[in-house]
């Protein structure tokens, strides 16, 4: 059985990487933004993205062990496969990894947790607030 997953880790080692920090609206290129700054989306996450890969049906694994060079706080990344064996791309829809990139991008504020962070933030967001003003006009 360790052939079989040497042989699955070295064809995923084949597929390509999607670090979170790609598709980051609030990063520069110079610090790892690879798509326009008003196709990306704020802060996405490993698992977002995965589960954009699944709804586009392309195969990807997730890597959580593995941090983005140019910062080592960023932790994790997305292995996807494109294309076939043979060079055929595995969506039609999607054949270069920019195309997947922005397709992630369009996707992953839609995305049911975040769906349901933004559901819960404003109420915070104004208790937050008002704590503040509180806060500030006791120390005066």
């Amino acid at each position: 059985m360790d052939g079989g997953g040497g042989d699955l880790r070295s064809t995923i080692k084949k597929w390509n990487v999607i670090y979170p920090v790609y598709l980051n609206s609030k990063k520069t290129v110079a610090e790892g933004r690879r798509i326009a700054a008003s196709k990306a989306c704020p802060d996405p996450t490993c698992i977002e993205i995965a589960d954009c890969c699944s709804h586009l049906k392309i195969p990807h694994a997730i890597e959580l062990d593995k941090a983005y060079p140019r910062d080592f706080f960023q932790v994790g990344r997305v292995r996807v496969q494109l294309k076939k064996d043979d060079g055929s791309p595995v969506n039609p829809a999607i054949k270069t990894k920019k195309q997947l990139m922005i397709q992630i991008a369009e996707l992953v504020p839609k995305h049911h947790g975040r769906t349901k962070k933004q559901e819960s933030a404003p109420s915070s967001s104004t208790g937050g607030s008002s704590k503040n003003t509180k806060g500030g006009k006791k120390k005066k």
